[in-house]
């Protein structure tokens, strides 16, 4: 039976140039039924979504990354594209967006802050749940979620249980990858067993952050095997039944017939 579910990937990755549909095809015979593939720019998500008409278990997610917030003479034209993608048939959320202060030469705190927000408030207007990236930007992240509420994830989730909780109450997920198998992983694990099982989500964020024994390489959906074997052996449950929640949660989530 098919049942892991990958909440984010990044099949438009250049990773993937050379074998892009031949990965992307031989993700069913591995166990794999759903997709959702995050934009980043609106090139990105256009090419998120021309996969996601081409493979029928593939969505996308509309979004403009922390990383990749446009000059502000660009602000009015990038904003209009990304909605007006947002608007089609397959796209299931906003994403990726979210705050990203690990790098000094990034975009402007206040910048970020201005698009993750505006975006948040656009995924309200659609009714669409968010995909939160979150990196070294805790309080700021929890602000604004509390502030404006919406449905979502919160992935590759790097905080503490505490924050986590926080999220929780606020009716979202908690994505988890393929940190929780490094070697050096505390929080990861700390959240993987402290959080009901039905706000989970498995994700990869391929093609980084692959899975002990593959970490290094490129990652694909299939390796959330490996990741959902180390919550079951934290959590003390088989490997089946988290994969099986993972797939009912981001359904549920994202508004997937399962």
């Amino acid at each position: 039976m098919e049942y892991i579910f990958d909440s984010h990937a990044h099949y438009d990755d250049e990773a993937f140039d050379e074998d892009r549909f031949e990965i992307i095809e031989s993700l069913k015979e591995k166990g794999v039924c759903g997709v959702i593939n995050c934009g980043c720019t609106p090139e990105s998500t256009e090419t998120a979504l021309a996969l996601s008409e081409k493979f029928d278990f593939v969505y996308f997610a509309s979004g403009i990354h922390p990383e990749n917030i446009p000059a502000p003479e660009e602000d009015e034209k990038v904003f209009a594209k990304i909605k007006e993608l947002a608007k089609h048939k397959k796209c299931v959320a906003i994403g990726e967006i979210g705050l990203d202060y690990h790098y000094e030469d990034g975009a402007p705190r206040e910048r970020q802050i201005e698009w993750f927000e505006k975006q948040l408030i656009l995924a309200n207007e659609l009714s669409l749940p968010v995909i939160v990236h979150d990196r070294d930007s805790h309080a700021d992240i929890l602000e604004l979620l509390k502030k404006q509420r919406p449905k979502g994830v919160v992935h590759c989730f790097s905080g503490s249980l505490e924050m986590a909780q926080e999220v929780l109450k606020l009716g979202m997920y908690i994505g988890l990858g393929g940190a929780v198998t490094f070697k050096n992983a505390k929080k990861p694990v700390r959240v993987a067993e402290g959080i009901p099982i039905d706000r989970l989500l498995l994700e990869t964020d391929c093609p980084y952050m692959a899975p002990v024994p593959f970490r290094g390489k490129r990652c694909d959906s299939s390796l959330i095997a490996f990741t959902a074997q180390k919550i079951a052996e934290i959590r003390g449950i088989t490997t089946d039944e988290v994969l099986r929640a993972g797939k009912i949660n981001a359904c549920t989530l994202f508004g997937i017939e399962a």
